[in-house]
């Protein structure tokens, strides 16, 4: 049933990309092609970096309900952009080259993770439960004090510099720079390297601390690895797009509803697959249905925290 379900998500895949290629191309194949398919990759790479990133962390914490925006990254970008606006002016933050942008964003977001986690997990001696809650409850208190540093920024600038870092700061899946692909996939791609090698260790983890350690894993050392793979991933598709808080809290839980398993073998693929298919199908759907009246991160944030009000309800957390 599994390999079916994993099959079917794989089809699907293929035929949401060969519809976002292909529906309604017109003119010369070669720049059609190229143009779509660069936008197809960025996106494919967003979706997978999210995935995995939130199924990482709901494996730590071992809680169904959290994603890594509880940690402040969406906070911080939107904090950054609006410190360029606000240093650079609107028309000096549009002359910044994409990579400019890219790599600083990318840069002090995981500096900051680096900083964060290594002071609060420094201290502790075996990486205990209480010490990831210590972890969580920091990252959600500096993401409110930057969503209002960044709130009291944007009263201070133009109007017109207003409308640029309110922009900037939102996801867009329409927009994604071919320069920055090269780049973005190996960095994507070291980290699910890293993460598929620590597949089965993942599966012990789930278990619980006492489990894990009683099964010989490493613990404290595991979840500095994975804090560190979360917050890589998280940079790299925040830094490309833009944030987009509860998209892989929606993709996630779908992805346990659909493949109830505990192995990260299988899950991690599934969810990343899976991931794929909404963002590729809802972009196809807002293209060629819809004529972008609407942009996607905005259905895509609509459904993930209609879906974190369900399970919160529920209290479906494990």
């Amino acid at each position: 049933m599994i390999a079916r379900r994993l099959a079917l998500l794989l089809c699907l895949y293929g035929l949401f990309s060969v519809a976002f290629l292909t529906v309604n191309a017109r003119g010369n194949w070669d720049f059609v092609l190229w143009f779509r398919g660069t936008k197809l990759l960025g996106i494919s790479l967003v979706a997978v970096a999210i995935a995995v990133a939130t199924v990482l962390f709901q494996t730590l914490t071992h809680n169904r309900i959290l994603t890594p925006s509880l940690m402040g990254f969406d906070a911080l970008y939107a904090l950054l952009q609006t410190v360029l606006v606000f240093t650079l002016g609107g028309f000096g933050f549009s002359q910044l080259s994409a990579q400019t942008s890219f790599f600083s964003s990318f840069t002090i977001m995981m500096v900051a993770s680096l900083l964060l986690f290594g002071s609060l997990l420094g201290k502790s001696v075996d990486g205990r439960r209480e010490d990831i809650h210590r972890l969580l409850l920091t990252g959600i208190i500096f993401g409110v004090l930057f969503r209002s540093f960044s709130s009291f920024l944007q009263r201070l600038i133009d109007p017109n510099d207003f409308v640029v870092a309110a922009t900037s700061a939102m996801a867009s899946f329409n927009s994604i720079n071919a320069d920055l692909l090269l780049v973005s996939s190996l960095m994507i791609a070291a980290a699910l390297v890293a993460t598929w090698r620590m597949r089965f260790d993942l599966d012990v983890m789930a278990l619980g601390r006492d489990a894990a350690v009683n099964l010989g894993v490493h613990y404290k050392r595991q979840v500095y690895a994975m804090l560190v793979i979360i917050a890589a991933l998280v940079s790299v598709s925040t830094a490309l797009v833009g944030p987009v808080a509860f998209f892989g809290l929606l993709v996630s839980n779908l992805t346990y509803q659909l493949l109830p398993t505990h192995r990260h073998a299988i899950l991690l693929p599934a969810a990343s697959l899976l991931s794929a298919c909404v963002l590729i199908g809802g972009q196809v759907v807002l293209e060629q249905v819809l004529n972008l009246s609407t942009p996607l991160s905005v259905i895509v944030e609509f459904l993930g925290g209609l879906t974190f009000l369900i399970l919160i309800l529920k209290g479906r957390n494990r």
